[in-house]
């Protein structure tokens, strides 16, 4: 490597508002953060999930109708 164009690259800390502390490597430095993977709720299992289903089927209900339609258009517009 070419010397005097690289930033320094040392020892940090990440420190997480939950008290965790993760050891890397940054040119950074030490960080604070709110959330890591501790104590966010998709990593710890405590997610909770979107009840998606009745966006989807209003969604299928909305153009349920409109595929068939263009679905014959388009035959008959083969013939």
């Amino acid at each position: 490597m070419k010397q005097g164009i690289h930033p320094d690259y040392r020892n940090s800390r990440i420190l997480c508002a939950c008290g965790a502390a993760i050891e890397t490597r940054s040119t950074k430095g030490d960080y604070h953060v709110e959330v890591c993977s501790a104590c966010h709720p998709f990593f710890t299992g405590k997610h909770k999930l979107m009840d998606t289903e009745g966006r989807v089927e209003r969604f299928r209900k909305k153009y349920a109708g409109q595929a068939v339609v263009a679905g014959v258009a388009a035959a008959a517009a083969k013939k």
